[in-house]
């Protein structure tokens, strides 16, 4: 027999459903719930999800890795001195032309030199002691060591020079070299950027925001900027970080511009809408690698690492400092030029070295 509902009287069978016990006296079943049917498609589509975000960065990564120029060799650290405690990166922004038109060579206000000279460089130290970034004017006036000149084969005896003609001299491995003559420290991992790479990283996350605290006019670097806060676009930055005649430290200034534009792009390119997101991820590693130029023993997990370090000093986990001098605008052989203090100078090194903290105030120049 059957009831009105249609279920068969007496029994435990449901015409529509599964099988049930009703104990009698006992309040009647709930109808079966369809929410874990619903469950599982929401599982599949959030696991998907996190798929799809994993993949995209490794994906990014990947293809990454196929663009760095690695073309630099510094040979083995043991093979220089002693590699001291920590990890130390230099950071070189160069006036490289490479991957600019004629028109843009024009609208950056670069000139139209060849070959490559360093514009910028800082040593980035990070360890148990926190981390440092520390400024390198070019015209520090140092002792270059013995080198041999790749164009004649002729050999150099060490001389007094300003740093960025390392560079000119010997290229990457001169100017590691130079660096780690001076301060004692072993440079684990070099990364230098151009001109193109510069306009085009900061074009691809969108700008970067930066307050100023007055008016910047500059006819060589292009510098046309007003005071208080904005977007700057590539060609703005770079025209901000390269301008150094309306700067009363000269080079001293400009440093410290270098380091608060860098560490605001850091800050910029590691917002969740940039890293998570494919459509900005790609273009901005592909406008970054351009003209990036490494050392062999770099890799992307050592520019990643490079980069969080970075966005952890923007975020006061770590200092901001220019090395210490004792004199600006000494007249050399070589023009201008600007004196360390060998004193403070050789104790912030020795603090990077043993990895200790370092004792030197943010931004101290004096």
């Amino acid at each position: 027999m059957s009831d009105s509902s249609g279920r068969r009287a007496g029994s435990g069978i449901s015409d529509g459903g599964g099988p049930y016990h009703h104990e009698p006296g006992a309040p009647p079943p709930r109808p079966r719930s369809h929410r874990s049917r619903r469950r599982r498609p929401l599982l599949r589509m959030a696991i998907a999800l996190l798929v799809t975000l994993l993949a995209v960065p490794a994906g990014a990564l990947a293809w990454a890795g196929g663009k760095l120029d690695s073309q630099v060799d510094l040979g083995a650290p043991e093979q220089r001195q002693d590699t001291g405690k920590g990890t130390n990166y230099l950071l070189v922004g160069s006036d490289s032309r490479s991957g600019l038109t004629d028109r843009e060579k024009r609208d950056l206000h670069t000139g139209s030199a060849g070959g490559r000279r360093t514009d910028s460089m800082i040593l980035l130290h990070t360890g148990a002691g926190g981390t440092t970034m520390v400024s390198l004017p070019r015209d520090s006036w140092l002792t270059i060591p013995a080198w041999t000149s790749p164009m004649t084969g002729k050999r150099h005896a060490p001389a007094k020079n300003k740093l960025n003609a390392a560079f000119a001299l010997g290229g990457p491995k001169m100017l590691v070299r130079t660096i780690e003559h001076n301060t004692g420290l072993t440079i684990d991992h070099y990364v230098e950027v151009g001109f193109a790479g510069f306009v085009n990283l900061v074009n691809a996350v969108g700008g970067v925001p930066m307050c100023l605290e007055r008016d910047l006019k500059d006819e060589k670097s292009g510098a046309d900027l007003r005071k208080g806060c904005q977007t700057l676009d590539g060609t703005a930055a770079l025209a901000f970080v390269r301008q150094r005649h309306q700067e009363a430290q000269g080079d001293l200034g400009r440093t410290r511009n270098q380091q608060k534009f860098l560490s605001a792009l850091a800050h910029r390119a590691g917002r969740p809408g940039t890293v998570l997101n494919p459509f900005a991820v790609f273009p901005a590693l592909d406008a970054g690698l351009d003209t990036v130029v490494v050392d062999r023993n770099t890799g992307l997990l050592d520019l990643a690492s490079l980069f969080q370090a970075v966005r952890g000093v923007t975020a006061g986990q770590g200092k901001q400092v220019n090395v210490p001098v004792s004199a600006v605008g000494i007249p050399t052989s070589k023009g201008s030029a600007v004196l360390w203090d060998r004193t403070r100078a050789g104790r912030l090194f020795g603090e990077l070295n043993d990895d200790r903290p370092v004792s030197l105030k943010d931004g101290t120049t004096r």
